[in-house]
């Protein structure tokens, strides 16, 4: 499902976890993304980064790098969220229970780093029925050009920091 153009050897392996310590989550992300990855927030629907975006590509987490979603699994929902009826591995996720809205939900997580991405519920289309219901500050995408740039080890030409 990745893109022919999309190399996993340059970014970090899910066997390489990320252990910070709470002041050094909040010196690598901005306050939108602390409070999504490490305090379980939700961004607002609709007006985020990432649930009109169509162009083609991969999404990494912001946190770590660890490349989780592929546009070829992204679709429309009704949500107001990116959404996704599959990750690029199921190795590079994880979920477990959340009833922290008074309801049982399956939160995801970055298998990296821990840090939290959304949700996951079975209302979505086939071949999985899933949808992965993401928050666009857990998420960093990047297209063929960005790729390209990392792999000419041009990252410095790029507004973010890949974190290795």
């Amino acid at each position: 499902m990745l893109p022919h153009w999309f190399d996993p050897g340059l970014f970090p392996s899910q066997n390489e976890p990320v252990n910070l310590s709470d002041s050094e989550w909040k010196e690598r992300l901005t306050p939108a993304e602390y409070e999504v990855l490490r305090s379980h927030g939700t961004e607002p629907p609709f007006k985020n980064e990432y649930f009109h975006n169509e162009e083609e590509g991969v999404y990494l987490c912001r946190g770590c790098s660890n490349p989780l979603f592929s546009s070829a699994a992204k679709f429309r929902s009704s949500s107001g969220w990116p959404s996704f009826f599959a990750p690029v591995s199921q190795e590079r996720i994880g979920t477990e229970s959340d009833h922290r809205l008074l309801m049982e939900r399956t939160e995801v997580h970055c298998a990296r780093c821990g840090g939290h991405l959304g949700h996951v519920f079975e209302d979505g289309p086939e071949p999985t029925g899933l949808r992965y219901c993401l928050n666009s500050p857990s998420l960093r995408f990047i297209d063929e050009e960005a790729h390209r740039k990392i792999a000419g080890g041009r990252e410095h030409e790029l507004d973010f920091e890949l974190h290795k």
